[in-house]
């Protein structure tokens, strides 16, 4: 049986969805881990420890594991802060392997700052390194509006070396596959395409009304976004759009609104986000706070409720490195509106699938969500296309695919 040792270290797996540093990349972890374990492999997640009160050691699964390891104070840290408790959290997974006599036959590391712990235990123990970035900062860069969003030109230069250290890429699509060889110029070979999953078992069609009632909604239809609050996100593209249909006039008096899930609501709006702090404040000067509600971050048993209540799910994104959210609301048979960038071109196919819209057309959007609103038949069609579509990113498929590319790289 193989032994694989999973690098999380910014944000743990167990955490909840659409926190500040919780998103996709969790959902990836946690369902990989869990579908790897229920196919006979072992697999132990290491994450940094962000509260002293949580289990060192908590089942994920059968044979599957997560394990909270003490680097730097044990409380949510910045992302941009933790590369310096890096080492620390290195040595924590080397003491831990060394007391309680572990042994991996291979290392899959998430994120840079994983990556840069994954390169140094590949040395120690030499064994195989494969890593996924889910977010590539070299494109993060290329669509921020100001330099307090840019990242830093250390994490491009770590981003560049694991490239160089990894043993394998994962790419979610051929287009972050493209960009990856364009920018960093790795060995294309060294690149494997595997796109994320989504549980089917979990997401599936519900009745809207039913979902309504159960999530205490009224009757009011409204449309949806699911995600961190992040600039990189472009809701602020979406509440542009949602003020021009307040404007405008939808057929039969349509009245939509808007849900935001993601984000940590704080009783105290000075500790909230900077970008929570500039949607509010947007919504307010915009005069919507009739219309748009900031849900913060949900179960995600919850989410096929709310994808099923709304009459679409729309994802604005400035960059997306593939868009696992898109999956879960086209499997729930909900309407894909999304801005035709990075991954989301490969989920949604425009005018099969879902819709694509250029970024940051906020005009168009709102056409658009006019469109699905005011034409079921047509959307209905989208949705069928859909529903069809989503069978081939189950997690058992996508878990075959990534377990065939470590039987390559682990054979004698």
């Amino acid at each position: 049986m193989k032994h694989v040792a999973v690098l999380s270290v910014h944000s743990c797996p167990l955490a909840a969805l659409g926190g500040k540093e919780t998103g996709g990349m969790n959902v990836y972890v946690r369902e990989l881990s869990r579908e790897m374990g229920r196919l006979g492999l072992r697999v132990d997640v290491y994450t940094r420890s962000q509260n002293p009160h949580i289990s060192r050691i908590v089942p994920l699964g059968r044979n599957a594991r997560v394990i909270h390891l003490q680097a730097g104070p044990e409380e949510p840290v910045p992302k941009k802060e933790i590369i310096k408790y890096l080492p620390e959290f290195t040595s924590k997974i080397l003491q831990f392997t060394e007391e309680n006599r572990v042994h991996y036959d291979l290392i899959h590391s998430h994120y840079w700052l994983s990556g840069w712990v994954g390169g140094r235990l590949k040395r120690q123990w030499s064994i195989p390194l494969v890593h996924m970035y889910h977010t590539l900062g070299v494109l993060k860069n290329s669509v921020s509006r100001n330099r307090e969003e840019k990242e830093s030109q250390g994490r491009l230069k770590i981003e560049k070396q694991i490239m160089s250290m990894a043993d394998c890429l994962i790419a979610p699509s051929p287009w972050e596959r493209e960009q990856m060889i364009l920018h960093n110029r790795p060995q294309p070979l060294k690149i494997q395409i595997i796109p994320c999953g989504v549980d089917l078992t979990l997401f599936k069609p519900i009745p809207s009304s039913k979902a309504k009632k159960i999530l205490g909604l009224s009757e009011r239809e409204f449309i949806l976004f699911v995600g961190r609050i992040d600039a990189i996100k472009g809701i602020d593209v979406l509440i542009k759009a949602v003020h021009s249909l307040s404007h405008g006039h939808l057929q039969d008096n349509h009245e939509v609104g808007l849900i935001i899930i993601g984000g940590e609501l704080d009783e105290d709006p000075h500790a909230e986000s900077q970008e929570m702090q500039k949607l509010r404040k947007m919504v307010s000067r915009m005069k919507l706070q009739e219309k748009v509600a900031f849900w913060g971050s949900q179960r995600q048993d919850l989410l096929p409720y709310f994808y099923s209540a709304a009459k679409a799910m729309v994802l604005p994104s400035r960059y997306e490195s593939f868009g696992m959210v898109a999956l879960e609301a086209m499997a729930c048979g909900t309407p894909v509106i999304a801005s035709k960038v990075g991954g989301l071109q490969y989920t949604v196919e425009d005018g099969q699938t879902g819709i694509l819209i250029p970024e940051g057309d906020w005009q168009l959007l709102a056409d658009r969500i006019r469109e699905v609103i005011e034409n079921p038949s047509a959307t209905k069609k989208l949705t069928q296309s859909a529903l069809g579509k989503v069978q081939q990113f189950s997690w058992p498929i996508i878990t075959q695919k990534v377990l065939s590319l470590y039987d390559s790289l682990c054979r004698p």
